[in-house]
């Protein structure tokens, strides 16, 4: 019989690193009880799905008849089979009115969303460009296409605020709910718009949030046409979600922030503006990066001073937040599931700009040529806004226990050249459900900057460390493992019959049997999956007399949101 767990291989890797290695973390259930109030929201499934159309066109080569889509539209993308270089240009009317100018529709790059890994061979897909509204599309391309398929967004009704409701908002406000927590670092963190401003209810993610790590923030545009009024952003942010969500299949709106060209900074991509969010913006790069995107097309026109102010406002508060530089570059590996859109192969290991265009990692024109010239600029200003930022680590050891084990946490707090930062108070917290962080304990730093603290989980945890400071700070998120204790024991021989205990609970066991001797364990020859009620599980092996010789069983566990993969002490059998 076995009274200790043993933790698979998976479930070490899975619980052993932080997010900042490169593993994507699953903050755990909760996400039910997050209303449109909180955080993001989780929408009910498909709730903006009759938003979106599609007509198929087929083969184009220059430029294609009109194309009605039948109904109303304010936002349009285009799917075709081939070749990736084409050169596809969109525009739009209204009934028999005059057509928009030109957009480039075949922009690639982002995604792909974390369980969705994009495939090597089959349909391109464009960002999407918003026209307003208009019922007739035409598209012209570089070479010829084939499969070339429309996918169009008809608008939303627009999202209720308090001006909207005939309140007005306080003198020098925004009429805006704005996004929490508040964390001064940097130059102090900007106003940063709530996503329920454009979301509303029942327009969240589909699954996640998932977590990586913030190593560098990509800078984005979103090729919408310029010249947008301040009250039509709501709608344009929804309907790029729309195509995400509903055309592309990811989980939720790719960016991470949005920046109109007012000044004004919102918040995408649901999980927590203070949190490493992993996004579907930088093809390769999504689970080391933030991703910004500027809304308007800028191959031309420079982004208006509001709009580059707010950016770099922006990326000096998310970089110092994380503890990152806002200058120099980086070493990441090239994510090997979407390398394609990178030019680098598979697993490679390139050095990007802390602050980087979405050109520099990814095949792709985006930011645009006239954007991606004043980086070199936005540069060193965010790096004077952000001041003097702190870093702060956070280490678990072990990172995956028994049930009542004791889990050591520990870190250090210094400034970005390495300078301690003694006697300041930390707060240790969990992350849940939509990046909800709950404290648990606290703890001071020592003269040479460390801390440590002890943590019984009673299921795994998504832990992290903050310092409010100022400078405001937070570390990478470590996944602590909890695995059941799994004992199994012999209840008969005749026939062969098992039974056990699993605590915590969990819904199902799976015995394994494997002929003694095979060490490897590789190929059960039977395996039984038996129920658990009330921490309890019995089950029938097949066997019967024939099957002679000695056997090694084990009783297992997969991973969950819960807890860690786990299984038993091998048990031997002799029949």
């Amino acid at each position: 019989m076995s009274t200790a767990p043993r933790v698979s291989r998976r479930a070490l890797l899975a619980g052993a690193a932080a997010a900042g290695a490169g593993l994507l973390i699953e903050p755990g259930a909760g996400y039910a009880a997050v209303g449109s109030g909180a955080r993001g929201g989780r929408g009910a499934a498909g709730a903006g799905a009759d938003r979106v159309m599609s007509r198929t066109v087929g083969t184009v080569d220059g430029v294609s008849a009109p194309v009605p889509a039948g109904r109303e539209f304010v936002l349009a993308g285009v799917q075709w089979a081939g070749p990736a270089t084409a050169r596809i240009e969109l525009r739009a009317r209204a009934g028999t009115g005059p057509w928009s100018p030109w957009a480039v529709a075949s922009v690639r790059g982002h995604g792909p969303d974390r369980s969705r890994p994009a495939p090597t061979a089959g349909p391109q897909f464009g960002e999407p460009l918003w026209f307003g509204p208009a019922d007739v599309l035409q598209l012209r391309s570089s070479v010829p296409i084939a499969g070339v398929v429309l996918h169009m967004v008809a608008g939303a009704p627009p999202v209720a605020t308090a001006a909207s409701r005939g309140r007005a908002a306080p003198r020098g406000a925004t009429p805006y709910p704005l996004a929490t927590p508040v964390l001064d670092t940097g130059p102090g963190q900007p106003p940063i718009i709530a996503r329920r401003a454009w979301a509303g209810a029942g327009n969240g993610p589909s699954a996640g949030p998932y977590y990586g790590a913030v190593k560098l923030a990509f800078v984005h545009h979103t090729e919408s046409p310029n010249g947008y009024a301040a009250d039509q952003v709501p709608a344009m942010i929804l309907s790029i979600y729309d195509y995400h969500r509903y055309t592309r299949g990811w989980f939720d709106i790719g960016y991470n922030f949005v920046v109109d060209a007012f000044g004004r900074i919102w918040e995408a991509r649901a999980g927590g503006i203070d949190e490493p969010v992993i996004g579907a913006q930088a093809g390769g790069y999504n689970a080391v990066s933030t991703g910004i995107a500027v809304l308007g097309s800028f191959m031309y026109a420079v982004p208006p001073p509001a709009a580059l102010g707010a950016l770099t406002r922006l990326l000096a508060w998310k970089l110092s937040l994380h503890g990152v530089p806002a200058v120099g570059h980086v070493r990441v590996e090239v994510n090997p599931a979407d390398a394609f859109y990178t030019p680098f192969s598979p697993g490679q290991i390139v050095s990007l700009p802390r602050i980087a265009g979405h050109r520099d990692g990814d095949m792709t024109d985006c930011p645009g040529d006239a954007f991606y010239a004043r980086l070199p600029s936005v540069r060193p200003r965010a790096l004077e806004l952000a001041g003097a930022p702190a870093r702060l680590t956070l280490s678990a050891s072990p990172a995956t226990v028994a049930p009542a084990t004791p889990v050591a946490l520990a870190g250090r707090l210094t400034t970005l050249g390495g300078s301690p930062v003694a006697g300041a108070p930390l707060q240790l917290q969990t992350v849940a459900g939509m990046g909800v962080a709950t404290t648990f304990a606290t703890a001071v730093t020592g003269a040479d900057g460390s801390w440590s603290a002890g943590f019984v989980p009673g299921l795994s945890q998504v832990v992290r460390a903050l310092y409010q400071g100022p400078p405001a700070t937070v570390s990478d998120l470590v996944l602590v493992g909890l695995a059941p204790a799994i004992t199994l024991t012999i209840a008969t021989s005749s026939p062969l019959r098992v039974s056990g205990t699993v605590t915590p609970p969990k819904p199902t066991v799976t015995i394994s049997v494997y002929r003694a001797g095979d060490r490897r364990r590789r190929r059960p020859v039977a395996t039984v999956r038996a129920r658990v009620r009330r921490g309890e599980f019995s089950a029938r092996l097949p066997f019967g007399h024939s099957a002679r010789g000695r056997y090694v069983l084990v009783a297992s566990t997969a991973a969950d949101v819960r807890t860690a993969a786990s299984e038993s002490l091998p048990l031997t059998v002799e029949l």
